[in-house]
């Protein structure tokens, strides 16, 4: 008899002290669905935006940005509508394939038709300065992604 209230007692502390699982909710399961077994490898990162860029230089050059520093316009710097002030972007040129990174410091453009406006080094690097006006693509970067890099190339 003590035996088997002692069994029942172990049994008890068991099933209190390690609960239940919870079971899947309507997300958990749409998302492990949609996931397929075999990782996708791509050979471009996927691109944030596509469309028409611009520059912007000697006249601004000294002056406040958005971000409260002052334009230099040999710095690697852009301006955008939306994203975050610090953000990092690779900024290819579509039309030669250069690219170039950039941190976002100051907000513009204020052609609607334009999603981004470059520094004058910016432009000069993805050769935009010739042509004023091009088609880019942006990607997003993770800055920790740019620290392994530049310890990489020995720039840090």
């Amino acid at each position: 008899m003590r035996r088997a209230l002692a069994h029942i007692l172990v049994i008890l502390f068991l099933v209190t002290s390690l609960g239940a699982a919870p079971g899947p909710n309507n997300s958990d399961s749409k998302r492990k669905s949609a996931v397929s077994p075999k990782r996708e490898v791509r050979k471009r990162p996927k691109a944030y935006q596509v469309g028409r860029a611009s520059w912007y230089g000697k006249f601004f050059h000294g002056k406040q940005t958005a971000s409260g520093e002052a334009y230099d316009m040999f710095q690697f710097t852009a301006a955008h509508r939306e994203l975050p002030l610090g953000t990092w972007l690779r900024v290819t040129n579509l039309r030669n394939g250069r690219w170039v990174v950039v941190r976002v410091n100051d907000r513009g453009p204020v052609p609607p038709s334009r999603i981004i406006d470059l520094s004058y080094g910016a432009a000069t690097m993805l050769e935009l300065r010739q042509h004023g006006v091009e088609r880019v693509r942006l990607e997003l970067i993770n800055p920790s992604t740019l620290e392994t890099l530049a310890m990489n190339t020995g720039a840090m």
